[in-house]
């Protein structure tokens, strides 16, 4: 484990507040910058988010709202792993990622993501960086669920290194949730806020592998607990629209 900088720090919170807005229907500013398009799945209500461009960063920042519904749920438990097939996604054979996410991420785009949505801006990066190789790619996740295999996570380390935000709060139970017997293994780097309150200090840079016994790993999972809904001392809900 390694301390990180203030500018790491304020970066989390900043993507996060994308994440949090994507909670709500509604949001004509999204972390003050210019929204371009909102995006909902017509068919299952899973999937939904918007897309902003933040001109003074120069970035254009896609984000997709996590677990809200009954369905998203049932989504959720569709535990089996499967080949990665996305359109203009090729990988390594051996590649297996969750069922359900899979299902909803080849519906939309994602960078930024709290709980499901953290899934979905891994499996985002992966397709953008194979589409726009020229381009940076960076994935900001909240208190995202394992979503894929070992063979996957290595890929996923191997496309995008350390342009990858894995963040988890204290003892967050979903990060943990789908267990490792099932096959599963976490990609990139954990950042995780192992203490109170949200501050820089309380912040720690994990090893690159994924799976830290030193970090959230050494916390027995709870699921959905009272950590997963807040990160930084924000509701993870909260709109940013204004």
């Amino acid at each position: 484990m390694k301390n990180i900088s203030q500018h790491i720090f304020d970066q989390l919170v900043h993507y996060l507040k994308y994440a949090s807005s994507a909670y709500t229907p509604v949001c004509p500013r999204p972390n003050g910058s210019t929204l371009i398009t909102h995006f909902s799945d017509p068919v299952a209500g899973i999937v939904e988010g918007f897309v902003a461009r933040d001109a003074s960063r120069k970035e254009l920042v896609l984000a997709f709202r996590g677990s809200a519904s009954f369905a998203d749920i049932l989504l959720d438990t569709q535990v089996q792993l499967v080949p990665l097939v996305s359109p203009g996604v090729s990988v390594p054979h051996g590649v297996r990622v969750h069922a359900g996410f899979l299902i909803a991420w080849n519906s939309t785009i994602v960078t930024s993501g709290h709980s499901m949505g953290g899934s979905l801006a891994t499996l985002s990066a992966v397709s953008a960086k194979q589409r726009f190789p020229q381009c940076r790619v960076m994935s900001y996740s909240y208190g995202a669920p394992r979503t894929g295999n070992k063979a996957f996570a290595d890929f996923f380390n191997e496309s995008l290194g350390e342009d990858v935000f894995r963040v988890v709060h204290t003892y967050d139970g979903v990060p943990t949730m789908i267990s490792q017997s099932l096959g599963y293994h976490h990609h990139g780097i954990e950042y995780w806020h192992n203490s109170e309150p949200a501050t820089v200090e309380n912040v720690v840079k994990c090893d690159a592998h994924g799976e830290d016994p030193n970090c959230s790993l050494s916390v027995p999972s709870s699921g959905v607990n009272d950590a997963h809904l807040t990160y930084f001392g924000i509701v993870a809900t909260t709109p940013f629209c204004l």
